[in-house]
């Protein structure tokens, strides 16, 4: 609920539940109640520009129950289905001129020019299957590929007669009565979406000695091993499609950081292990004044991302000999870019935001004016509302994500009405209801995050260094604290270390309570140990205080805190490793929209204590596969912890069966397998709608050009105003020290 008082009266934005609001006013003196609009709700904040969406979007269909948000493929298919294909007089032409488009460097892949209509494609369908039946189904493709061209049909279709005979009985069935889930099936198959670019511009994006970096984690993780499903599931379907000489290629594109700090981000090209068809193409930020050397916090692109979309643009076309089938955007940078090049370039967009930071951050749309200095909150905002209409389908983790619960909202319902004083307010921005939201939860890699009680898999090997580095005498600058008693379980998280990761909360609570400290170790793994090691504004403050909590609870000798450890295969084992000793895994943060790290833990079979404030709250069956803790209640959290390892202390059993209620549910829900197959059917089916309807919405994206131009552009140009500015202040105090070389290199760093 919110409230404004104006004027002798209480305005209520009241939400009776997810996606759902009611707004009202009541006259403080004669107790009248009024119902209101958004729009003058909104007006009793301020008197502003408004954006309103909705418009645009009246004519098109959108779910009605809250239990469906986030099943947008089921609803877009049974409506369109029905819409296209209800009547006996349905028009086929559409999906006809569809199948003649699919090709690959030029070779038509499902229908060439000796079928010249819909309805003749009608009569080659009998008659292929007339010809297929007089063959073994097993048979390969290749030998009866002449006689299927001869009646218009490419090898496309399968890669068995089998298998192609089912494929045009889907489309024989389409035809005749079609039905959503032959619509799916149909489109599931198409040999299409061969060529990838994934975005993902800011931070420090590699595949070694780059976690824990600032902005670089989980994200990365995420994008990395994505890219290896994706291509195994695009092999996979290739060799089912029958088809030869066609190879998937996957561009993830990123910046290229000159000043790369010991990484290969100063490389224009990267393959990425485990794959063959993958690559890593970095583009540099350009300015007036050339290529931008060092690395700028994710809050600061905002003056690069235009111009790197328009090189980005040209580059990926040189890799790929032309234009992408689909363009995936991460976080609201890539995005944002991901908005421009599918504008330009009239492709496919998926979104993916991992995280919008008007959630993390409680009332930064208010607030905007005292956080922009630092965050530049008002042209992240814009950003991610340009991004999220422009995009022809969004995937979340999780449907938190989306609508949030009874009482807390979801990331992108925070988006469908706001006001950012002064400057403008979103009266219709996102609508939760649109088909375009799916759900598809990543996994964790299988061949790093495995199970404890695997031996034959284990790094037992890397246990003298894992033990070093839990249990040794070293500290800073690597690390923090010695433990007195290595016998104990282990506590566990590791994170970002950042404010909404809460690292230093959880060693709040772990310090506020005498029985746990008593029955535990902690170790927490993130960022540095030394603030002078940092320049992200963040890390240095949280670092300074995570200093003042162990000395103010006492915490040497139960706390162990390292600095971010960057190698993947050997984290795997250090959560192995905990499992081991019998310990747990916490994920304490004040907002996580997924919980990769949750995922990770759980796949190693470790018992997980993770936030209800996001993502983790599906992943964790409450007492079953871990518990949920409330990170604004840290003793509380801390309470639950110590109960679980005093009845584990007493009761082994009891370790052992959410252990492996962790590895249950991860089994079931959350594999890269399921994530790659399901992102390969729905990249089909938008894109098939993109073609055959009005799901381009191409008034919506002019409005979107006009919102980027009149306010996107001015907010940017403020950025790059105050970043000059702020060049110049330090410059200025550098030669004033009388040290100008050595203070304008640290200038430039910033």
């Amino acid at each position: 609920m919110q409230a404004v008082v104006y004027d002798g009266c209480v305005a209520f934005a009241l939400r009776p539940t997810v996606g759902r609001y009611f707004h009202c006013r009541i006259c403080v003196s004669s107790m009248q109640v009024d119902d209101l609009t958004i729009s003058e709700y909104l007006m009793f904040k301020e008197k502003l520009l408004e954006i309103d969406l909705e418009p645009f979007n009246s004519h098109f269909p959108k779910l009605t129950r809250p239990n469906s948000i986030g099943e947008g493929v089921k609803f877009l298919n049974r409506h369109l289905s029905s819409r296209l294909f209800a009547s006996n007089n349905a028009d086929f032409h559409p999906i006809f001129d569809f199948l003649l488009t699919l090709s690959y460097n030029g070779q038509s892949l499902m229908l060439n020019d000796r079928i010249k209509n819909a309805q003749e494609m009608g009569r080659a369908l009998d008659k292929a299957d007339n010809f297929l039946n007089d063959h073994d189904p097993e048979t390969p493709i290749e030998e009866v590929a002449i006689g299927l061209q001869d009646m218009g049909f490419e090898r496309g279709w399968g890669n068995t007669v089998g298998r192609a005979q089912n494929t045009m009985h889907l489309l024989a069935d389409i035809m005749q009565a079609c039905d959503p889930e032959t619509l799916q099936a149909f489109l599931g198959r198409l040999p299409m979406g061969f060529k990838v670019v994934i975005l993902s511009p800011h931070g420090f994006f590699g595949q070694q000695n780059v976690l824990g970096k600032p902005d670089t984690g989980g994200q990365v993780v995420y994008i990395l091993d994505q890219v290896r499903a994706l291509e195994r599931e695009m092999l996979a379907r290739i060799w089912q499609q029958g088809l030869t000489g066609v190879e998937p290629q996957i561009l993830v594109v990123t910046r290229l950081i000159p000043e790369a700090q010991g990484t290969s981000c100063d490389q224009r090209l990267e393959h990425i292990s485990g794959t063959h068809h993958a690559q890593i193409l970095r583009v540099p930020f350009r300015d007036d004044n050339g290529i931008l050397q060092h690395w700028v916090s994710r809050f600061d692109v905002w003056p690069y991302l235009e111009r790197f979309a328009v090189d980005a643009g040209g580059e990926i076309r040189a890799e790929l000999g032309g234009r992408p089938d689909l363009i995936i955007g991460n976080y609201s940078d890539g995005n944002l870019v991901a908005s421009l090049l599918s504008f330009h370039l009239n492709v496919t967009q998926c979104t993916i935001a991992h995280a919008l930071e008007k959630t993390k951050y409680p009332d930064a749309d208010v607030n905007w004016k005292k956080l922009d200095e630092d965050y530049h909150f008002a042209a992240q905002f814009t950003a991610d509302v340009i991004a999220m209409n422009h995009s022809d389908f969004i995937i979340t983790s999780t449907f938190q994500e989306i609508a949030g619960t009874q009482h807390t909202l979801g990331q992108y319902e925070d988006h469908q009405s706001f006001t950012m004083p002064g400057l403008y307010r979103i009266v219709h921005g996102i609508d939760v209801f649109d088909p375009k939201f799916n759900i598809v939860s990543p996994g964790a890699d299988s061949d790093i995050y495995f199970s404890y009680d695997q031996a034959d898999k284990r790094l037992t090997s890397l246990h003298p260094e894992i033990e070093e580095l839990l249990f040794g005498k070293e500290e800073a600058p690597l690390a923090k604290g010695v433990l007195k008693d290595p016998s104990k379980p282990i506590i566990f998280s590791m994170a970002r270390l950042d404010h909404v990761k809460n690292l230093t909360g959880l060693a709040e609570w772990f310090g506020g309570n005498k029985r746990l400290r008593e029955l535990c170790n902690l170790v927490i793994v993130g960022g540095v140990v030394d603030p002078e090691q940092t320049t992200d504004r963040e890390e240095k403050d949280q670092c300074k205080k995570m200093h003042i909590i162990i000395e103010e609870y006492g915490l040497q000798g139960e706390l162990r805190w390292l600095v971010a450890q960057k190698n993947p295969v050997r984290n795997g084992e250090i959560y192995r490793y905990v499992a081991d000793k019998r310990g747990a895994f916490v994920q304490p943060a004040l907002y996580e929209a997924f919980g990769l790290t949750v995922v990770e833990a759980m796949s190693c079979g470790l018992p997980v204590f993770a936030t209800i404030c996001g993502g983790p709250a599906e992943i964790v069956v409450d007492k079953k596969s871990g518990f949920n803790i409330d990170p604004y209640h840290g003793s509380q959290a801390a309470e639950t912890m110590a109960d679980f390892f005093e009845e584990s202390t007493k009761n082994p059993e009891r370790w052992l069966q959410v252990s492996q209620g962790s590895l249950a549910r991860v089994q079931e829900k959350y594999t890269w397998t399921l994530y790659a197959d399901r992102l390969m059917t729905l990249s089909r089916i938008y894109s098939f709608w993109k073609y055959v309807s009005d799901l381009e919405r191409r008034e919506t994206r002019r409005y979107l050009q006009m919102f980027y131009i009149l306010m996107m552009r001015p907010l940017i140009a403020k950025v790059e105003k105050q970043q000059a500015e702020e060049r110049a202040r330090k410059q200025q105090a550098a030669a004033e020290n009388g040290d100008g070389k050595q203070h304008s290199k640290v200038a430039e760093f910033f």
